[in-house]
């Protein structure tokens, strides 16, 4: 089942492998099976995310900042300041109490422009406006994962299984269902992943024929073009500046990915026959990744501030004009004022980031952020019986917890250390490229475990956690021509897998999504006691 290859009539393997031959018996058919089940599984991810997108109507944890933001970049290029408590007033409509004073933000402006489209389409009055950018990031996101799966295990059942762990996972859930920017660095660095999968071929192809070539013309091999004209590479730059447009997290993925790919070059050089020096060397490698990819990168993150450099009034926009004696001066005295106002607005924040240390109730510690052991509470409301529709004896609750099914979690970590045993003896390239997905998003974050941080930032790595899954499946199912047992079990061990995730989620989907539950439903999930607060004991939150 898990070989869409033109022997399809073969009715070899379990039962379950000659039933599948003998219905998709045709190509016609077959085309519908690899289309059918990546839709099916774009549709569930629909639906957990748009599902009553608009509650609850309030602004939930960071979208204070963010939708607010987004809705004065929209309208002056740049964030302008609200007064103090005014987000229950922006809810209820008015939503011009902004003033013209100029806001201080510690992010890019790139993911609040974002934002803005949903609010352009559908109003700031609307809370679907709000979320809308956000929701079909989270949507086009399980899409491009399941086409990134497709391509390195050939297997639509693996890319459906890789698109269904991140239809029906919490983390993906809750990320897309709120207006904060997490969801779209994981977006654009997928999509960069995508494109340095798609480079790899592409190399691959070009240093072949280009190898043949030379060799047929007695000539040489040297570098070529094959070398230089790598498009999948500059697509790459050009998401990864935009990424880090978002978040400056996204600077991490533009340096692993850049680093992945010299090395990636210099061994299948090697493996071709070229020497590594000088023609396959490290240098010349470096050279030419570095030129495609990271200037290009960086050109794109200053166009990302294209609203505050475009218009006056913005935070820092005249530092240099209005504040004597900071103008640069010497050696650098060239650089243009605009230059010099960037420069020293992303040196202040840098320092609020690095230095924010603020103790907050739901802060955690990275390492435990692949067992999910501390998420974050991003919305609670408590209601008696009897108020606001609530039926329950026992009262009500209405909860937003950003906490990833477990099972998958639980699951997928095992699976990354797995992948790292595989990647050390037997050297599988796809491993390597997943681990380093995962790395990208992960490993940085260790460096600042004193800061103030939160587990919804690991969803910026969420997806190569569900490829490590979806690879180890890939192991366990196997192929159609193995044992039948081995075959069967694997197989067998699959659909189980799917039922009890599934089942997890429609389980968690409730405190995921906001919607109001009896009050000793939201407390059955509340299983590891963690945060005494003044309604009880909230175990997982």
């Amino acid at each position: 089942m898990t070989h869409e290859r033109a022997s399809w009539q073969e009715p070899t393997g379990t039962r379950l492998d000659r039933w599948f031959a003998r219905v998709v018996n045709t190509p016609a058919k077959l085309r519908w099976y690899n289309w059918g089940l990546p839709v099916v599984v774009t549709l569930i991810a629909a639906v957990a995310r748009l599902w009553a997108l608009g509650d609850p109507h309030a602004l939930v944890f960071d979208e204070t900042f963010y939708v607010k933001d987004a809705w004065t970049i929209m309208h002056k290029g740049w964030e302008a300041a609200w007064p103090a408590n005014v987000d229950a007033q922006f809810a209820d409509g008015d939503v011009d109490s902004y003033s013209n004073d100029p806001e201080f933000v510690a992010h890019p402006p790139f993911g609040k422009w974002m934002i803005a489209v949903g609010l352009a389409v559908f109003g700031a009055q609307n809370t679907v406006g709000w979320r809308i950018s956000t929701a079909v990031v989270g949507i086009l996101a399980v899409v491009v994962l399941m086409v990134i799966a497709k391509m390195l295990f050939r297997s639509t059942l693996i890319a459906t299984l890789a698109g269904f762990i991140m239809a029906v996972d919490g983390n993906a859930i809750v990320m897309s269902r709120v207006a904060i920017l997490d969801n779209s660095v994981m977006f654009l660095a997928l999509l960069a992943f995508l494109c340095v999968l798609l480079d790899r071929s592409w190399r691959e192809r070009r240093l072949a024929a280009w190898i043949a070539a030379r060799e047929a013309a007695g000539l040489r091999i040297g570098w070529g073009p094959w070398l230089w004209w790598r498009p999948w590479l500059i697509v790459a730059g050009i998401l990864l500046g935009l990424d880090a447009g978002v978040k400056w997290t996204g600077f991490y993925f533009l340096a692993f990915f850049a680093v992945y790919v010299v090395l990636v070059d210099v061994l299948g050089r090697r493996r071709s026959g070229i020497r590594l020096w000088p023609e396959g060397g490290v240098v010349k490698g470096g050279i030419v990744t570095f030129v495609l990819m990271v200037p290009l990168a960086f050109a794109t993150y200053i166009a990302t501030w294209s609203g505050w450099l475009l218009n006056r009034g913005g935070y820092y926009r005249d530092w240099v004009q209005t504040t004597p004696g900071v103008k640069w001066t010497g050696g650098l005295s060239w650089v243009p004022n605009w230059a010099q106002n960037l420069w020293h607005y992303q040196a202040e924040m840098y320092g609020y980031s690095i230095n924010l240390h603020t103790p907050h109730p739901y802060q955690s510690n990275p390492l435990t952020w692949l067992l999910q052991l501390r998420p974050t509470s991003m919305y609670y409301v408590g209601t008696k019986y009897g108020v606001d529709g609530c039926t329950a004896p026992g009262g009500c609750s209405s909860a937003i917890t950003d906490l990833g099914n477990p099972i998958i979690w639980w699951a997928g970590t095992a699976a990354v250390i797995y992948l790292i045993y595989r990647l050390i003896r037997y050297r599988d390239w796809r491993y390597g490229l997943i681990l380093a997905g995962l790395a990208a998003g992960y490993l940085p974050w260790l460096l600042y475990t004193g800061r103030t941080i939160f587990t919804f930032y690991s969803i910026a790595f969420a997806p190569y956690l569900y490829l490590a899954l979806a690879a180890v499946f890939a192991l366990i199912v196997g192929k159609a021509t193995d044992d039948t047992y081995r075959r069967t079990r694997g197989l067998s061990l699959l659909a189980v897998f799917v039922v009890v995730i599934a089942a997890v989620s429609v389980f968690f989907y409730p405190i995921w999504t906001g919607m109001q539950i009896p009050f000793w439903y939201w407390q059955i999930h509340m299983w590891l006691p963690n945060v005494t607060t003044g309604i009880g004991t909230l175990g997982w939150i």
